[in-house]
């Protein structure tokens, strides 16, 4: 990351079949060693999956279960005089949605015995209904950037 510069955010063609920019990003996130017709299926068939449990639209699903798991605060490391500072800070949109796609992606590939497809449908799931792995994650950041409140003014 250089220090003086902006860095610009690349751009990402929307998804073939929901024409959603998130999607693609959920799907690339989702992809290991280049195979992105792979990832492609196995999202689709999660979508799909998770959908035909709760009938609901697949995108409107999809978008729920983000939205419930995008924290809205972290903490940050920030050294001060030799000490160093749990420091909490409002996260942006963008690395908020970053981190959900990232926390469902991680706890779906952790759970075992199931094919991807039905892991990753019920994860989205479980945060499309608010609870599950990635849910407890997320307030468990927000009760870590409670806990460091007193330490806010060393905010950069």
């Amino acid at each position: 990351m250089p220090r003086k510069k902006y860095v610009r955010r690349r751009e990402i063609s929307p998804d073939p079949k929901y024409q959603s920019e998130e999607v693609e990003k959920f799907i690339n996130c989702l992809m290991r060693k280049g195979k992105k017709s792979l990832a492609q299926t196995i999202f689709y068939k999660a979508i799909e999956i998770a959908s035909r449990k709760v009938k609901e639209d697949p995108l409107a699903l999809f978008k729920k279960a983000i939205e419930n798991m995008r924290p809205l605060l972290e903490v940050k490391s920030r050294r001060v005089g030799g000490a160093t500072y749990q420091v909490p800070m409002e996260v942006k949109l963008h690395r908020g949605t970053s981190l959900a796609m990232r926390w469902i992606i991680n706890f779906a590939r952790k759970r075992k015995g199931l094919p991807m497809e039905e892991r990753l449908a019920a994860e989205l799931l479980d945060a499309f209904k608010g609870e599950g792995n990635g849910i407890r994650k997320k307030e468990e950041t927000h009760r870590m950037a409670e806990a460091n409140r007193a330490f806010a003014h060393y905010r950069w």
